[in-house]
């Protein structure tokens, strides 16, 4: 028998609000079933879940994490069809947990949360909808995702350009590629997915490369019939295949964090390149001039063959400007192009720029990140109770399974809500000075870090300097970071709940493990 929102809260005044149903809000939303808490809503503006994996349905598309480890621990999926799925089969993967879950009574799909403030004197959030709905949750879990706002380029004269222009994430599959000259600007993980899968298709491709990305060979394969017999009649199998993928994921952090050790995984991606380009004029141009690891590793075993095709163009002169029929270089070439395709990544340095957020006293998010993201474990920020975010600041997971990091957080935020109700808590604060000492301590580990010091300007860079995205350790290191919350971290208020004078507790490092093993 399935579970129904509980009596004891309307749909309006659930007792948590999830935003999102992506495989983070779906996630929370199961954990919180499991640990008996039924009194929850979940919001998501689209018709259907998936996040990410619903939005992009670009061409070759498909997940650089493993199968086996880009799944729930809770939820294995005996049916991948290969070692690195793609789109279609991860949505699919998704459905098929929300139903097995039971979770679309919980879920309020076509409804977007607009602005969010919380009330002082009941400790519950007001969020109102594009629809102009209200919600009065007493707890809020953000999982709308890192990913999800597409970063468009203003490019002087786009408007002139006569052709279809679109970003990678918001593919028109209703712009016919075939004997069209198309321009590619970028080349990011998307780009290196969807450049092999539309040239031959397309009359001629040229490819617009700011900088090179490192790349290394992608360990992808159809999954063998015995595989798959093996994974039913012994599911142990499959567990080892997931802890395989998992120190294999694992391992490639230890050399981010000791910029000395990442020669290792330089080595083997020059090899890559000398074995798959065989011009050395070409090969120079795909070259990185910065330490592998500062930016994003892609994996690939066809980006650089598609580069090699007589129909494919790698142009590194940069973009000046567009015309009405293509791209003026800044050598001043123009480039004639019928439809143009942004793989211009995504708007990562502050994901709730535009959201309007206020907390107590009337703060607001963007005065909190005034100077860069920030929070406490990635989830909690000073002056925002009853919040969680999931993948907040400095969550990312390195080379990590990010199922893996939002399954600790997952976890983590159940165990914060219990100890809410074991101290008859109507309100949860991380205190400022922890916070504070936190990200000195976090922050001091990155700035040794090869995300700091490898002589790039990434993503995870924002315009202070500052690496607001990455967690300065391993996986694990985040797991056992996550197991317990520290009652001291954090100002608890309501009927019994801790007014005491208690100082804050010393954080120069990550809280020690509990004794307690969760679900991973």
């Amino acid at each position: 028998m399935g579970f129904t929102p509980a009596e004891t809260g309307s749909a309006e005044t659930p007792d948590v609000l999830i935003v999102g149903a992506g495989m983070a809000g779906l996630g929370m939303a199961i954990e919180l079933l499991r640990a008996g808490m039924s009194d929850f809503v979940v919001l998501e503006k689209a018709d259907g879940v998936g996040g990410t994996w619903r939005e992009n349905t670009y061409p070759g598309c498909a997940c650089d994490v493993a199968s086996v480890m880009y799944s729930y621990s809770f939820a294995p999926s005996r049916k991948w069809s290969r070692m690195y799925a793609r789109q279609p089969e991860i949505l699919d993967y998704i459905g098929t947990v929300a139903k097995d879950h039971e979770l679309e009574p919980f879920i309020r799909f076509g409804t977007e949360a607009v602005s969010y403030e919380f009330d002082e004197a009941d400790d519950r959030w007001r969020v109102r909808t594009r629809s102009g709905q209200e919600y009065r949750p007493r707890i809020v879990v953000l999982a709308h995702g890192a990913l999800h706002l597409p970063n468009i380029p203003d490019f002087p004269g786009m408007a002139r350009f006569k052709g279809p222009i679109f970003h990678s994430a918001l593919w028109d599959d209703s712009v016919e590629l075939a004997g069209k000259r198309v321009a590619v600007i970028g080349t990011g993980a998307s780009a290196v997915q969807f450049i092999p899968e539309i040239a031959g298709i397309a009359a001629h491709v040229d490819v617009y490369q700011r900088n090179a990305h490192w790349m290394l060979p992608k360990a992808d394969r159809p999954f063998k019939t015995w595989e798959h017999r093996l994974f039913r009649t012994l599911p142990f199998t499959q567990w080892l295949y997931r802890n395989v993928a998992y120190w294999t994921h694992e391992l490639p952090v230890l050399a981010f964090l000791n910029p000395r050790f990442v020669k290792i995984l330089e080595v083997a991606s020059r090899r890559m390149l000398d074995k798959q380009v065989p011009d050395p004029e070409l090969r120079a141009k795909l070259t990185p001039r910065y330490k592998i690891g500062c930016k994003r590793i892609l994996l690939s075993n066809d980006y650089y063959p598609a580069l090699l095709r007589p129909d494919v163009d790698l142009v590194t002169d940069g973009v000046a400007e567009f015309t009405e029929t293509g791209v003026r270089t800044a050598s001043g070439e123009v480039r004639e192009a019928d439809v143009v395709i942004l793989g211009t990544g995504f708007r990562t340095h502050n994901r709730c720029a535009d959201i309007p957020i206020t907390g107590r006293d009337g703060l607001t998010i963007q005065e909190a990140w005034r100077d860069g993201m920030t929070a406490y474990l990635g989830m909690t920020v000073a002056g925002m109770p009853n919040m969680f975010m999931i993948m907040g600041p400095n969550s990312g997971g390195g080379a990590q399974s990010i199922l893996f990091v939002i399954e600790s957080q997952l976890h983590y935020i159940v165990e914060c809500l219990r100890m809410m109700k074991a101290r008859r808590a109507t309100r949860l604060e991380v205190r400022a000075e922890v916070q504070r000492r936190f990200n000195a301590w976090l922050h001091g580990k990155l700035n040794r870090s090869v995300w700091n010091t490898g002589g790039c300007h990434s993503w995870f860079l924002d315009h202070t300097g500052h690496n607001r995205h990455s967690w300065p350790g391993t996986g694990t290191s985040y797991w056992k970071a996550t197991r317990r919350p520290d009652p001291r971290a954090f100002i608890l208020s309501g009927s019994r709940a801790g007014r005491d004078a208690q100082g804050a507790p010393r954080v120069d490092a990550p809280p020690r493990a509990g004794s307690s093993t969760g679900g991973q």
